[in-house]
């Protein structure tokens, strides 16, 4: 029974809690012993996720689907790298300081791969390691960060609803009703479902 129940999303797409070492951001950071965490977990954090055919993306029926169900209308394709994007390093710094949106963030990864960190309901880092195939989305609101693995380089989709915005609200911005309603919709649900679970 073990494999055949295995989540085909978790070959492209990995989740761990970080530890607190301030070595090469690029590194996995896991923690010891290591701890991983479920795609279904991260859904609880308002974290999308899918598997698709990224060698495929122009004529993919399921990315199609996805685009249509969730209004994503817009698209452009970034890559990532020393090479290709210009002020690279200042650019790569301002993706790993802790910011929100007021939009989802929607990056499906084409080549390469990259980590996503996110805070959970306790504020401890989780990493999701993005790799070619993988789809995220980040919910508005929630407090992330990115940046490369060793590997220096990621091709990734960015999806949007409408005209992109992609103003970063470096932390603490606490007040937008975006961030408010991420804590409503996922941090306090989600203490309201333990304390119930906790009762049973």
């Amino acid at each position: 029974m073990g494999s055949s129940c295995k989540d085909d999303r978790e070959e492209v797409i990995q989740a761990w809690y970080m530890d607190d070492s301030d070595e090469d951001q690029r590194l996995h950071h896991h923690r010891s012993p290591k701890e991983y965490v479920s795609l279904d977990q991260l859904a609880e954090l308002g974290v999308l996720s899918w598997q698709l055919d990224a060698d495929n993306y122009e004529n993919d029926d399921k990315l199609k689907t996805i685009r249509e169900d969730r209004g994503y209308s817009y698209t452009d394709i970034i890559e990532v790298c020393p090479e290709k994007l210009p002020n690279y390093e200042e650019k790569i710094k301002s993706f790993f300081e802790e910011h929100l949106h007021t939009d989802e963030e929607i990056r499906y990864c084409l080549a390469g791969s990259g980590y996503f960190d996110v805070r959970d309901c306790n504020e401890s880092w989780i990493r999701v390691w993005l790799k070619k195939g993988g789809l995220i989305v980040l919910p508005a609101g929630i407090y992330h960060r990115f940046t490369l693995d060793s590997n220096n380089y990621i091709k990734a989709m960015r999806l949007f609803v409408g005209e992109p915005v992609w103003t970063p609200y470096n932390r603490p911005h606490d007040h937008l009703p975006a961030r408010k309603e991420y804590l409503e919709n996922f941090v306090q649900k989600g203490e309201a479902n333990h304390a119930i679970d906790a009762s049973a």
